[in-house]
């Protein structure tokens, strides 16, 4: 063997990392998997923030309520005062807005609904609509066979629908979208009735216990459900002779002559 096929030799490692098939499907493959595997992870950790954004306004709502006799007007102000201050302080610490934009967007509309009614209980009353709304969008989706866990991470990464050609991505995709409709229904189921009852401490209680916590909950086991098939693409798409000599195999490339 020559001095130039040694140091192609040397090199391949570094080509299977960038596996490319005759056809180039293979290679934007595994590039659309780790992309959306970069993807859920990073929605998660914005999703959450998000969440916390939400859920220290309904904090400060329901002990403001509990601690004035039940004030209304001062609870729903000093909620929208703590969701100003969330966002003055990303503001300072120059975090991404589109997270906290959309947590002061809901303790506005809560507050405002809360007001407009006069009954505290309807300060939860945007966030049941939003779980019944997310909810029954995951469950149609999976019906139709269109799971929506596959069309968002399909648009965010650039995919598109193509995850729709791999039967075992498609079906886990609609595995992971049915723990999202257990999240969003399961909200509803324990807090509903609470509403109804008008226990305004106990579901503020759950509304938060029910937010963070389940939400990571959902996008950790969604990863691990999705991981799998990830990777088993990662390792369908190595080459078997990364140096591309038909006389050398995997386990022999490098060797001298």
């Amino acid at each position: 063997m020559s001095s130039d096929d040694r140091t192609g030799d040397s090199t391949a490692p570094a080509s299977s990392q960038d596996p490319v098939a005759p056809d180039g499907a293979v290679q934007h493959e595994t590039a659309a998997d780790v992309r959306a595997e970069t993807v859920l992870l990073e929605r998660a950790i914005g999703g959450w923030r998000g969440i916390i954004d939400s859920g220290v306004p309904t904090i400060v709502f329901v002990i403001g309520y509990l601690v004035t006799g039940q004030n209304l007007r001062a609870s729903v102000i000093a909620a929208v005062v703590a969701g100003l201050a969330i966002v003055a302080w990303r503001l300072i610490r120059r975090e991404p807005l589109q997270q906290v934009i959309a947590g002061f967007a809901g303790v506005a509309i809560s507050a405002f609904v809360a007001n407009a009614t006069n009954r505290p209980e309807d300060y939860f009353l945007p966030g049941f609509l939003q779980n019944l709304g997310y909810g029954s969008a995951f469950l149609i989706s999976i019906l139709v066979r269109w799971p929506l866990l596959g069309i968002v991470l399909g648009y965010l990464t650039g995919d598109g629908t193509r995850w729709r050609k791999d039967p075992s991505l498609r079906r886990t995709y609609a595995a992971a979208s049915w723990i999202w409709v257990a999240l969003f229904f399961g909200r509803l189921a324990v807090q509903v009735p609470l509403y109804l009852a008008g226990a305004i401490g106990p579901l503020g209680v759950m509304k938060v216990v029910m937010g963070v916590p389940l939400y990571i909950a959902a996008a950790y086991f969604t990863y691990r459900l999705l991981k799998p098939v990830w990777d088993a693409k990662r390792g369908q798409s190595q080459p078997a002779n990364p140096s591309g000599d038909p006389g050398e195999t995997g386990d022999g490339a490098g060797k001298p002559d």
